[in-house]
């Protein structure tokens, strides 16, 4: 199983906006911008905060293969993470989800939680390792 090291969770705290991919079950893509993406303690496992995402949770819900990137404007570093999600708008860890986007800023609806489990992680950093799975 793919994990997120702790060079790449801190990473998580420079890059601000991220890129998140989905794919309807016909393969027709979607990219937004994710403000709040949060990797967990086992390494294996990131949040995302569904503020205002509409194709997103129906492509989640069709097909739950979903990719990002991160990358570190000061070292250059970048790596794509993909995984399979699941959308949960109720529960322990919905409740902290929205705990988080309300201590942002109070007024975002926190909507759904999506649990991404990492299935790979692959550099993207360019030189000799760009492409390779981490």
């Amino acid at each position: 199983m793919a994990k997120i090291t702790d060079d790449m969770k801190a990473i998580f705290g420079n890059a601000g906006i991220y890129s998140f991919a989905t794919a309807s079950k016909d393969g027709i893509p979607n990219v937004v911008p994710i403000g709040m993406l949060i990797p967990q303690p086992d390494g294996e496992t990131v949040w995302v905060v569904d503020n205002f995402m509409d194709k997103t949770i129906s492509n989640v819900k069709e097909n739950p293969n979903a990719a990002f990137y991160i990358w570190d404007p000061k070292s250059a570093d970048s790596y794509q993470i993909k995984g399979t999600v699941t959308v949960e708008n109720s529960g322990d860890d919905y409740e902290k989800t929205v705990k988080y986007a309300h201590e942002r800023k109070e007024t975002l609806p926190a909507k759904n939680l999506l649990k991404m489990k990492i299935t790979d992680i692959y550099y993207v950093t360019p030189g000799p390792k760009a492409g390779k799975k981490v």
